[in-house]
């Protein structure tokens, strides 16, 4: 009986620090993220292109700000081999640190290895990807009073990774979509939008032509909605949703969709507010985390120019160190950030300034 009752104590704990984690859905994880005499530990991985520029400015940044987290990292490379020891290594420190911080790693067009971002995903099954756009005071915009979420499906569809060659010259190349994790992101999705008092989910698929593959996701998501009355919910096909985000973006609230849709989808919400330098993103699972641009760009041809805009990096740790529960500095952070941002003073040039990598970091560090 003590042992029962002990047992329902544990259980109870962890349900509440796990509640408390902005983001996760996750109820089973009994083990969360590495924290050792109020220090956690985090996986950093760059990425190529700028990805080490940014990466400095995160903890030049994460130093002025004091927070409390020591980086393992691991210069992992989409030029590397695929068989390289360092995926493993990192791979290894992600599992063990559950957090990890992650720049985007090139992938090769045609011939080579297979993208490292969407391994990692698999091997981690990290199936929520989301990515915010909005708005933000100092950027100029096409729409004003943007402000929606885009959820996607993270391990399957057409990054099932499943093509061959029947015969010369024809490819066959197959999009996989189950019900067991189409439940899971629209879930996901949903319980997203209660929690960040969203109003309503749009549903993006494709299926007036992929009758039996979107037309899954679309019938299993409209069943998870019944699931969340307070919830308002429309489908909508995915060409139309990108004329509609073009024309009249404030529509939309909480997006969700399945792999490839959501990658065009976030693409479009960048350049809708300012370029993917300023948009977050973050990938969730049952037990593990990365946190990444929202829109995933290697930005190699300006590599080593100390002209990209780490805001982006920036503001995913901020996500990061909300899932942390380090709240203060997450704040601390993000308001200068903003402050930054909104001054005509210190600008990158995606921004329409000319200001350094560098000049923006220090200006954040003197706006904390």
């Amino acid at each position: 009986m003590f042992r029962s009752l002990a047992r329902q104590s544990a259980i109870k704990q962890v349900a509440a620090r796990l509640s408390a984690r902005s983001m996760s859905t996750v109820v089973e994880d009994s083990v969360g993220p590495k924290c050792y005499g109020g220090t956690y530990t985090v996986t950093l991985i760059p990425g190529d292109g700028i990805g080490q520029e940014t990466a400095a400015s995160v903890k030049a940044v994460f130093d002025a700000a004091k927070v409390p987290v020591e980086f393992e990292q691991y210069d992992l490379s989409g030029f590397t081999p695929e068989n390289d020891k360092l995926m493993q290594e990192a791979l290894a420190s992600l599992r063990r640190n559950k957090v990890g911080l992650k720049g985007i790693l090139y992938t090769p067009i045609r011939l080579g290895h297979s993208s490292f971002n969407v391994a990692m995903r698999k091997e981690l099954d990290i199936y929520a990807a989301v990515a915010h756009c909005k708005n933000m005071a100092g950027v100029e915009a096409r729409h004003k009073n943007v402000d929606f979420v885009i959820i996607r499906e993270n391990t399957e569809g057409e990054y099932s990774g499943l093509e061959h060659q029947s015969f010369p010259g024809v490819v066959e190349s197959l999009k996989i979509i189950t019900r067991p994790k189409t439940e899971r992101i629209a879930r996901y999705a949903f319980d997203y939008a209660m929690r960040h008092g969203r109003k309503r989910v749009t549903i993006v698929h494709k299926a007036n032509i992929m009758k039996l593959a979107d037309g899954l996701f679309l019938n299993t998501c409209r069943a998870v909605a019944k699931e969340y009355p307070s919830i308002q919910y429309n489908d909508m096909i995915v060409d139309n949703t990108a004329m509609q985000l073009v024309s009249k973006p404030q529509q939309f609230d909480v997006m969700v969709m399945p792999n490839l849709y959501g990658s065009i989808v976030s693409n479009i919400g960048a350049g809708l507010i300012g370029g993917p330098g300023i948009v977050p993103g973050a990938n969730y699972g049952r037990e593990f985390a990365i946190f990444e641009p929202g829109s995933r760009h290697v930005a190699k041809d300006i590599q080593g120019r100390n002209t990209a805009n780490p805001s982006s990096l920036i503001l995913s740790s901020v996500m990061m160190l909300r899932h942390l529960q380090l709240t203060e500095h997450a704040d601390l952070i993000e308001n200068a950030v903003n402050k930054t941002l909104s001054s005509d003073s210190v600008k990158t040039p995606d921004l329409g300034g000319s200001n350094s990598t560098t000049d923006f970091t220090k200006a954040i560090i003197r706006n904390l």
